[in-house]
């Protein structure tokens, strides 16, 4: 019989932090390629382990979800940024740096381990850090969704959020999740990820050839990537999907 999965957080159980930097969270490899994720993303467990949910089913770490707080709106962020997850991360650090007091807070990361999917843990980690965030003193959480049930990737995003199924909520797995536990669709985060990278690199990342400038189909990509063949680069601009709990 399976142990009951306990969800608690980095800073009630420290020590665990050697397993989250070993949680492997199934992302394609193009997709890790993110410069400011790469360089600010490590940061939040150290900088803020009360916002990083962690699920055990006993001592395994089975899932896990990752949080930010920031200022927002102020006098300079007066619109939710179209750089999406990206920005989310810049404000946060940042903030924490210059040691502003946040108002807000913003999801990151809900990652579930292979094993698991299925078992209704994407509600039950949202449900979490709905609760953990407003234990924190917050009143609403935005997330920079990513649709990962967006399959045509010619279809522009704007489109995609504006289909619904028979019941009202949002053809996308993950929106609908987010409208499940309460959240309002606001808006497009239409750069919200970027990656860039020599054709090479691209190749290495992805299997295929790129050798024709254009737009190129990557499987799991939400959009084309943008090709050039001539100037030796590949760039995709990932969009996500801005939602708000109000908790």
């Amino acid at each position: 019989m399976a142990d009951e999965i306990v969800i608690t957080t980095l800073a009630e159980r420290p020590e665990l932090l050697g397993k989250l930097h070993e949680f492997a969270g199934g992302w394609p490899e193009f997709m890790k390629q993110d410069p400011i994720g790469n360089t600010l993303m490590g940061r939040v467990p150290e900088l803020f382990p009360e916002h990083c949910l962690l699920a055990l089913e006993g001592d395994v770490l089975v899932a896990h979800g990752r949080s930010i707080p920031f200022v927002f709106p102020d006098e300079d962020r007066t619109e939710l940024p179209a750089a999406g997850w990206d920005r989310a991360l810049q404000w946060g650090v940042a903030d924490h740096r210059k040691g502003r007091k946040p108002t807000v807070a913003s999801a990151l990361e809900i990652s579930i381990a292979a094993t698991h999917l299925g078992r209704g843990l994407s509600h039950d980690l949202l449900a979490a850090m709905r609760r953990n965030v407003k234990a924190l003193g917050f009143d609403t959480l935005y997330a920079p969704v990513r649709p990962n049930g967006k399959d045509d990737a010619s279809l522009p995003m704007t489109e995609y959020i504006q289909q619904f199924r028979a019941d009202g909520l949002p053809v996308d797995p993950w929106l609908r999740v987010h409208v499940k536990a309460g959240a309002e669709i606001i808006k497009v985060a239409p750069a919200s990820m970027v990656m860039a990278g020599s054709l090479d690199e691209w190749r290495e990342w992805t299997g295929l050839p790129f050798d024709r400038t254009g737009e190129v189909i990557v499987p799991k990509a939400l959009v084309p990537v943008h090709c050039d063949v001539d100037h030796n680069h590949a760039v995709y601009v990932e969009p996500n999907v801005w939602v708000r709990h109000d908790l």
